[in-house]
């Protein structure tokens, strides 16, 4: 941006650079400098009803509110005067004077703005004597949102959200004055496919996640960066994970994901399908072992003793039919690293041409033209861009039916969701030995020879490649559960008992990326950064 499209001000003694059009809050934001607000968010329109956030500016005969007041060359802006310290407690005890003492067992408590605001600006002594007045409290208004009308500060968040965002206007401002409260109209329900995100906009405890109620307490919670595996948008995502997980007191490591946001990719929301896909983490189906033996025909093995059993059955394969004789079904669910690596040691090592990645969906999958896309893959760009497009999985069942595919190596899919389970059994039972690699146990893996258990996105590192190609990185929030490993050190393991060299690390594989897939050239795996990067044309 150019030199005189900036405007210079300054916020508490500070000079600040912001472009035109913007508002003082976010211009003191960007700055470093926290205006305690409520009814601003920067992804909805701005109302100023909450006046929590007025500020002096010089010149100026009374308070403005910095959510609404645009910057403007040489404007000198105090957020900590005595009048707007005034101003934030007058605000903070009208807004308390009825709000109910739930702070116990909210489950905002923690990371609610009427606490936080209170403890820094508040800590008066109550004057208010009165009964207090008496909503509804906490009952639901959708398959995921709970509402508590006692709680709200009239911020309009939700209300705004439904109408922008969602374009579903489930929610409105009822009744008027002191008497106003926000509610659903009635006959509708709150089951639009972005409900969750009202928990997100809601700055104090009104609008609460049926799905976290009561699981943990925000205090408890660490968060790791990553990127949601539901679609092939790829959005920003927290992944909030219980730091004192006790397995002997908790039945589940991750307990929520948040979005994050990035401007280009999904702004400030989630979907819901994806805001709670995470379920599938810790899912009591996880693969937790190797396995050698069809389901119920062996035990438990270990991994030296399934890698080496794994190695045998490719190098006698190769000897017998070639490299003709194995077939690879990769997986767009990962990252770029071990797509690489499938490559690295399938294709350019071991001769395997019969490589896919396309595995055809039961049926049209829902999508919009907001977040939600048709493809739920978060990597499918990615996979094209290091396997040729190929006739897919139902050729590969096809020649496995044939007899022509004697050792198939499938990474990650449930084949009996495409196709009908019992041709998908027919065509296994005609392969030699099938070898899965993946995370949980469903149908396709009952009738797979090995079991190779892999980690899930949320217990490792490495990259996806978004339906725009923007490259984003996830990171590992928990450690892989039971014995199960990430997907490229289990290909690492393979690759040495074959003899040949592999990445082991995912820095180490993007480096290799960058330098053979023209594509990813130029690009380094630290500065892909929070952003994204996208792939050269």
């Amino acid at each position: 941006m150019s030199e005189k499209e900036l405007i210079h001000l300054t916020i508490d003694g500070r000079s600040v650079e912001a472009p035109k059009g913007t508002v003082i809050l976010e211009a003191a934001r960007k700055a470093g400098i926290h205006i305690p607000h409520y009814c601003y968010h920067p992804g909805l329109s701005c109302v100023g009803s909450c006046r929590m956030c007025l500020v002096e500016i010089e010149k100026s005969p009374k308070l403005q509110p910095s959510c609404a007041t645009p910057v403007a060359e040489g404007m000198i802006v105090s957020t900590e005067t005595p009048a707007t310290l005034k101003n934030r407690r007058s605000v903070l005890e009208f807004l308390l004077a009825n709000h109910p003492l739930d702070c116990p067992v909210c489950d905002q408590a923690g990371e609610c703005e009427l606490q936080n605001y209170y403890m820094e600006h508040g800590r008066y002594d109550a004057r208010f004597n009165e009964n207090k007045t008496k909503k509804k409290k906490a009952y639901p208004i959708g398959p995921h949102i709970i509402l508590d009308q006692e709680r709200c500060v009239l911020c309009t968040r939700c209300v705004r959200f439904t109408q922008e965002i969602s374009r579903t206007f489930e929610l409105g401002v009822i009744d008027r004055g002191h008497r106003s409260f926000i509610d659903i109209f009635p006959g509708n329900e709150l089951e639009n496919r972005y409900s969750g995100n009202l928990n997100d906009v809601c700055p104090v405890g009104a609008l609460t996640d049926r799905d976290f109620r009561f699981k943990c307490r925000v205090w408890f919670l660490g968060k790791a960066d990553s990127i949601c595996p539901g679609c092939s948008r790829g959005c920003n995502i927290e992944i909030h994970f219980n730091e004192r997980f006790n397995p002997r007191y908790h039945n589940a490591r991750v307990h929520r994901l948040k979005p994050r946001f990035n401007k280009e990719v999904n702004g400030h929301w989630i979907c819901d399908e994806g805001r709670y896909g995470y379920h599938c983490i810790d899912a009591e189906n996880r693969l937790k072992a190797p396995r050698l033996g069809k389901s119920g025909d062996s035990g438990k093995a270990s991994w030296q003793d399934a890698i080496a059993s794994v190695a045998n059955s490719l190098k006698q394969t190769l000897e017998k039919h070639g490299p003709g004789g194995i077939a690879v079904l990769a997986s767009p669910q990962q990252t770029n690293e071990e797509l690489f690596g499938i490559r690295r040691l399938f294709r350019d090592h071991l001769k395997i041409e019969n490589i896919e990645f396309r595995v055809p969906p039961v049926q049209e999958p829902y999508s919009d033209d907001f977040l939600i896309t048709a493809d739920k893959n978060p990597n499918s760009r990615g996979a094209e861009a290091f396997f040729p497009a190929g006739p897919g999985a139902r050729k590969l069942l096809q020649d496995c039916s044939e007899g022509r595919i004697h050792l198939l190596f499938i990474f990650h899919h449930d084949l009996t969701l495409s196709f009908d389970s019992e041709y998908v059994r027919a065509a296994l039972g005609k392969v030699d030995r099938v070898v899965l690699q993946g995370c949980w146990n469903h149908a396709t893996a009952a009738l797979a020879d090995t079991i190779l258990p892999a980690a899930v996105y949320a217990e490792k590192e490495g990259t996806f490649t978004n339906l725009e190609g923007r490259v984003q990185r996830i990171r590992a929030a928990v450690p892989p559960i039971g014995r199960s490993l990430p997907d490229l050190d289990i290909l690492a393991l393979l690759a040495r008992e074959l003899g040949v060299s592999a990445e082991k690390t995912p820095a180490a594989a993007f480096e290799e990326i960058a330098q053979n897939i023209g594509a990813f050239s130029g690009m380094a795996y630290k500065t892909v950064g929070n952003g994204g990067q996208l792939l050269k044309p």
